[in-house]
């Protein structure tokens, strides 16, 4: 059972809601320390109080806002947590919106929300059906490790999630990195489309969807250990200079119908030309032979 991050409630209108607050992902990382290469011994961070010149338990450190270099005004954990904020207790439901009228790259990490005992079972209940009936997440506010943040409330198979959100002004303004103008043509989008259709997925699931990295640095230590060769390393393609960019989506199609086991030759559909459809009229019946002919050429080509 993962541990409680945080205890407080959901409030929602005059409904208030107790919950705990848990992690909902978990870190599979391999990690490593620090040693000192010619013996091996354990390289580690001390805390060490510079007027004193020695290292200093953690019973011994607070903390502080230098408001000058030489006045440092104390803040206590019970400050931080008596905060004059209606957020400082409790997930304070501000407005629902459509999830996709939210950029997901204000989305942060992600917490389960558990009722807290009985009393918390029926509320909950209430918001996870209301939520999901409507379709809609729930945008709230709380204030976690000094500071008000900004959350989306949402349902995952019947539990309520919290993600953290960045505050509009925390989000960078990405005009600067555009290409520079170039136009691409109704060919090359269809050809684009094709590759996103041959790599269509229903769920990120199966083996390419695994952490290779990981993957690898267990194999190295498995391989050291039994003081066996290590794994050998397979070159990458260097990515060619892009010269046809039609015939790289052709290509890219071909070996990704192939990596799926089909075999099938890679279709390219060009996008229907709007333009010359429009553009055509009904000729008079004395001119029809020669608009005819002269209308064939663009479908044939």
């Amino acid at each position: 059972m993962p541990r409680t991050i945080w205890t407080g409630a959901i409030t929602f209108g005059l409904v208030t809601v107790p919950i705990n607050v848990v992690g909902a992902s978990e870190d599979h990382s391999i990690h490593f320390h620090q040693y000192h290469l010619p013996d091996q011994g354990r390289v580690r961070y001390r805390k060490v109080c510079e007027l004193e010149d020695r290292e200093v338990p953690q019973d011994e450190i607070g903390k502080g806002y230098e408001l000058t270099k030489t006045q440092v005004i104390p803040i206590t954990d019970d400050d931080l947590a008596n905060l004059p904020l209606p957020t400082a207790k409790a997930i304070e439901i501000d407005a629902f919106v459509p999830l996709e009228s939210v950029d997901p790259i204000r989305i942060a990490e992600g917490y389960y929300l558990q009722p807290a005992g009985q009393v918390a079972a029926k509320p909950y209940k209430l918001l996870v059906k209301a939520l999901s009936r409507s379709s809609k997440v729930a945008v709230a506010k709380y204030a976690w490790s000094g500071r008000e943040r900004l959350g989306l409330l949402r349902v995952r198979d019947d539990v309520l999630v919290l993600h953290a959100m960045r505050w509009p002004d925390e989000i960078r303004d990405p005009t600067e990195l555009l290409p520079p103008p170039t136009q691409v043509s109704e060919e090359e989008i269809a050809g684009a489309l094709a590759l996103m259709d041959t790599m269509t997925v229903d769920r990120l699931e199966g083996p390419e969807f695994t952490d290779r990295y990981t993957e690898a640095i267990a194999q190295i230590i498995e391989a050291k250990r039994e003081d066996k060769p290590l794994p050998v390393v397979e070159e990458p393609e260097q990515p060619a200079q892009v010269l046809d960019l039609m015939a790289a989506l052709q290509e890219s199609v071909s070996k990704a119908k192939a990596s799926r086991g089909d075999a099938g030759p890679a279709e390219v559909h060009e996008l229907p030309q709007p333009k010359k459809k429009t553009a055509a009229k009904k000729p008079p019946a004395k001119q029809a032979g020669a608009k005819k002919t002269a209308g064939r050429r663009p479908r044939s080509a």
